[in-house]
């Protein structure tokens, strides 16, 4: 690629913001997370999203909380957003009014698609299972919603079940089901990871964020050639077309700032045809939320 041609254009597609006057978030560890423990808005990251050449950003929920996604919805009409998604509860047996609800509120057509944090809960996978039996998914699925999974290791090969049991909606893998990268490429953790998230990608509907990564390393001495293999990994399994960025802002704080995340992002991803590389920081965020854009919106 020409070094002197013009970056490709980025859309962020995990950010998060918070003001823990409003909603504490008894998640942030003061000790081993001081940089989270404050206030994080949408104009602080509309300097970073400025100042890092990135074009837009998708707002995800952070809470399993109705009033948080009432707040998102709102704010993610707002710039540096193109689009949200917020947390719904799809055990709940409102479910379907409460999703029309949301696709009928004044920013309703910034609602892309639902996350919840499964990793909040005591059985993630047995969560996952449960949703996976009811209505919630292919309710997502009719409306051309994603749904994005956050899990670890351990609960892929129930993400595979379900996934594979709902062809018709779109999952979306949130940070690349957290591989173990501090234990090295050639750890038997990592091989475990790496087998676990191929059976995945060979799910036409399923999709995978590279993102969160450099906190999955060690905060203080990572480097792009420590993440190169699980990247190169994720590309070789899902490739570009199925592949998105998103930076985790600001969680990725605690390895370094916005725009470090998104030069190794553009790094990373630097031996890509520019074609390819315009998918995984862009185009497919566009397909699979339904934004403007390259590739975009989803059909």
């Amino acid at each position: 690629m020409d070094s002197a041609a013009a970056p490709p254009s980025v859309v962020d597609a995990h950010v998060h913001v918070w003001d823990l006057a409003r909603r504490p978030q008894p998640w942030i560890d003061p000790r081993s997370m001081a940089v989270l423990e404050r206030d994080y808005q949408p104009a602080e990251l509309g300097a970073e999203v400025l100042s890092a050449g990135v074009s837009s950003a998708v707002l995800v929920q952070v809470l399993n909380d109705p009033e948080e996604s009432e707040d998102l919805l709102w704010i993610g009409a707002e710039r540096p957003f193109s689009a949200v998604v917020p947390w719904l509860d799809l055990l709940g047996h409102d479910l379907e009014p409460r999703l029309e609800a949301m696709l009928s509120h004044p920013s309703g057509a910034h609602l892309a698609g639902v996350r919840h944090q499964a990793l909040a809960e005591a059985d993630p996978a047995g969560w996952l299972a449960r949703v996976g039996e009811g209505p919630g998914f292919a309710l997502l699925g009719a409306r051309s919603l994603a749904f994005d999974l956050l899990l670890g290791p351990d609960h892929l090969a129930t993400a595979h079940a379900v996934v594979a049991a709902h062809p018709s909606t779109t999952f979306v893998v949130d940070h690349a089901g957290k591989p173990p990268v501090t234990s090295g490429w050639s750890s038997a953790e990592s091989r475990r990871w790496a087998e676990c998230i191929a059976r995945i990608s060979q799910l036409p509907n399923a999709f995978c964020k590279m993102s969160g990564l450099t906190t999955l390393a060690d905060l203080t001495t990572w480097n792009r050639s420590e993440l190169e293999p699980y990247v190169d990994h994720l590309l070789s399994r899902f490739g570009a077309e199925r592949l998105m960025f998103g930076s985790d802002w600001p969680v990725s704080l605690r390895a370094g700032s916005y725009s470090r995340t998104v030069e190794t992002a553009r790094e990373l991803v630097g031996t890509l045809t520019p074609s390819e590389q315009e998918s995984v920081l862009a185009g497919t965020a566009c397909r699979v939320y339904g934004l403007p854009g390259p590739g975009g919106p989803r059909s």
